[in-house]
């Protein structure tokens, strides 16, 4: 039988969150290239791909082999900046989480696809090792209700921080310093999150619901599976 949220079914301009980890609890993440190296593929998956620029830099005449080759594969490789939204992201050891808006109903599963295989092939060779890297194929959750819009991200994020004296400070790349706007990543986009919250008053922040505790995080556990063999 397959795992629940294995079969998805998905819907244009649905969100999703979307989670794996590596086979038999394995670490997929070992050092911080690892980690740069998955967040550089996002980045090329997400932001638009300028493909007149990169089809003049071929044209010249003057333009070495090597960087040739890679102008070529960076015009092959899928890119999904129109139909993809990534709204907040956390990467921990041995799992990731997103949580995504998707304008076409078959881009999750392509970018999904897209980035699993190319991590994998990345992995393997930099490790000597062949064979899947995760544990099946990723899950997929819709989201639904506005709780679970509201506290997904706050789910993910407390996945990959830690506190330090009064501060959530990061111990896994995650998207939490867009959020508070102390750094700016063209790929990833809060806005929408944020809009329910506050810049003006911080017990309104998105910065003072993080560190609340409620009801409203059991909220949106539920829409994992195997909740508690992620952590």
């Amino acid at each position: 039988m397959p795992a629940k949220n294995a079969r998805k079914q998905y819907i244009s301009n649905g969100y999703y969150h979307l989670y794996n980890r590596g086979v038999e609890k394995r670490i997929i993440f070992l050092d911080k290239q690892d980690y740069s190296v998955f967040l550089s593929y996002l980045k090329e998956y997400l932001l638009i791909k300028d493909s007149e620029n990169l089809r003049e830099q071929l044209a010249r005449d003057s333009l070495p082999p090597a960087q040739r080759d890679k102008i070529l594969k960076r015009l092959r490789l899928n890119n999904f900046a129109d139909s993809i939204t990534l709204l907040s992201y956390a990467l921990m050891p041995n799992h990731f989480h997103f949580f995504i808006k998707q304008t076409d109903e078959n881009a999750i599963d392509a970018f999904m696809n897209s980035l699993g295989t190319r991590y994998t092939m990345y992995f393997n060779k930099k490790y000597q090792r062949v064979g899947k890297l995760y544990q099946g194929v990723y899950k997929a959750v819709s989201v639904v209700s506005e709780a679970q819009f509201l506290h997904l991200s706050r789910y993910i994020h407390r996945q990959a921080l830690f506190l330090q004296g009064d501060a959530l400070q990061e111990k896994y790349p995650c998207s939490y310093y867009e959020f508070l706007g102390k750094r700016q990543t063209e790929w990833v986009k809060p806005d929408e999150i944020l809009s329910y919250f506050s810049d003006q008053h911080w017990n309104l922040s998105y910065e003072a619901f993080m560190k609340q505790r409620d009801e409203g995080e059991l909220q949106a556990k539920y829409i994992l599976e195997d909740y508690h063999d992620l952590e």
